[in-house]
């Protein structure tokens, strides 16, 4: 019962860290807002900064990556191996989130001393949509750490109260 138990509850964890990660990747792709002042017209879209790409990669490979542990057979000798991934896919999660607020950071409240001003003024819906491809994206995050703490309880067994 408590194997089952803990499959099941690894599988749920699972499932919901990659519905996050692809509702990440879904809103940050689709964001995109028109904005004209007068005669000067601009286009916000992910794909102009580098940091919404990497973390829409990141995301698509973490996806992708639960989506195939999903379908992992239980008896498998390569959850050890997946404990592994599982800490690699968090830090990779990690790393594109921080890069990714930070450029939002500076998108919606500029910066005075490197003279850049603020764009969410301008394109309001494209932020908003960036905000929630972001909080997607810290929910994936949290998802993926307490997967990682029941991938190393479950699999390698850390206190040793398994009796071999």
């Amino acid at each position: 019962m408590v194997k089952v138990t803990q499959r099941l509850g690894g599988l749920v964890l699972r499932f919901a860290a990659f519905c996050a990660a692809l509702g990440a990747v879904i809103a940050m792709v689709t964001s995109r807002e028109r904005s004209s002042f007068f005669v000067i017209s601009l286009v916000a879209k992910y794909s102009d900064l580098a940091a919404f790409k990497y973390f829409v990669i990141a995301n698509a490979i973490v996806s992708v990556y639960s989506f195939l542990v999903l379908f992992l057979p239980k008896e498998s000798l390569l959850w050890k191996f997946v404990v592994v991934l599982d800490l690699m896919v968090t830090m990779l999660l990690t790393s594109s989130l921080s890069a990714a607020v930070a450029v939002a950071q500076v998108g919606k409240r500029g910066n005075a001393n490197a003279g850049w001003l603020p764009i969410c003024g301008q394109v309001p819906r494209f932020c908003d949509q960036i905000t929630g491809a972001l909080i997607a994206g810290l929910v994936a995050l949290i998802l993926y750490v307490f997967l990682l703490i029941f991938s190393i309880h479950s699999v390698v067994d850390p206190f040793l109260l398994r009796k071999s």
